[in-house]
């Protein structure tokens, strides 16, 4: 039939038909509205269900950063009971077996700060190189800047077996941030040396050039993990034990009864870099006195 001869629709039925017609649309977009808003309530119901996980992931986080550590713990195997790590030539450390410490062998603070610190086992020795001693903490941006200036003069003179670096990572600047970086970074770094000592100037020279911002959470103990894996060593699961926590608290506490009050603090030979002869000396300088005074 062609279009002429099609029959017309009347007023009525063409009335009747856009009716329906509207119904079907009216329908179609309340079905339409009404899987929007089971969208947008099923969206709002995984928003808050992540935001819920994430602020217990942190105050996980936070409550574990902060739980009480213990007085007594062991020694990484190559770091010595004060804390230190001395390195040698190239990636060599200094070996020793592992021990405990103990918050109650530390010796009482003296009364008034010393005019220059007398740090034990940082005494010169006769026969040997000269020592190095740095008393140091990971977030302190002048820790940093002395590696950073004068880092390629020691592992110089390391190699060349002039002089030995003993490097004691302290907590001192936990307060610095919020989760206690300074010693949860030390702690990383001692399961470093535990477990691959010839990785642990590569670790550490990684924890500077990554410093974080004072003030702020640090880094995490996930990606302490996977700078640990970056430089060859695992230290996951000691970092989740907290192992060396102790090791740290307790090299924290003898440093402060001691009388380390900041850091970087650096004994040449047992001498304060900085204090008496030493005070208008640049640091290379006085390092070099002392090694020729020693041949």
């Amino acid at each position: 039939m062609s279009p002429a001869n099609e029959q017309r629709l009347s007023k009525a039925e063409r009335t009747a038909q856009a009716r329906e017609k509207a119904r079907e649309i009216r329908e179609a977009q309340l079905k339409k509205d009404k899987r929007n808003k089971l969208l947008i309530g099923w969206g709002i119901v995984v928003a808050v269900v992540a935001i819920l996980a994430i602020v217990a992931l942190v105050v996980t986080s936070s409550i574990r950063d902060s739980a009480p550590v213990a007085d007594q713990g062991p020694t990484p195997a190559n770091g010595n009971v004060h804390g230190g790590v001395t390195l040698l030539a190239n990636t060599e450390v200094a070996k020793s077996e592992p021990t405990t410490v103990n918050v109650a062998d530390v010796p009482s603070p003296a009364a008034s700060a010393p005019a220059e610190i007398t740090a034990p086992g940082a005494e010169a020795e006769a026969g040997k190189p000269v020592k190095v001693v740095a008393y140091i903490d990971f977030i302190c941006p002048v820790c940093k800047r002395f590696e950073d200036t004068y880092g390629e003069t020691l592992t110089k003179l390391r190699n060349e077996g002039k002089i030995t670096v003993e490097y004691r990572a302290l907590g001192f600047l936990d307060t610095r941030s919020t989760t206690n970086y300074s010693s949860r970074a030390a702690n990383a770094a001692a399961c470093v040396v535990d477990s691959s000592p010839d990785k642990y100037k590569a670790f550490i020279d990684l924890l500077f050039e990554r410093q974080p911002a004072e003030g702020g959470p640090g880094i995490s103990d996930n990606d302490l993990k996977k700078m640990g894996t970056e430089v060859g060593a695992n230290i996951d699961s000691c970092i989740d034990e907290k192992k060396f926590r102790p090791y740290v608290k307790v090299a924290t506490q003898e440093a402060s009864a001691i009388g380390v009050s900041g850091t970087p603090t650096v004994l040449v030979d047992g001498k304060q870099w900085g204090k008496g002869d030493s005070a208008n000396i640049d640091f290379p300088e006085y390092l070099q006195s002392v090694i020729d005074a020693k041949k």
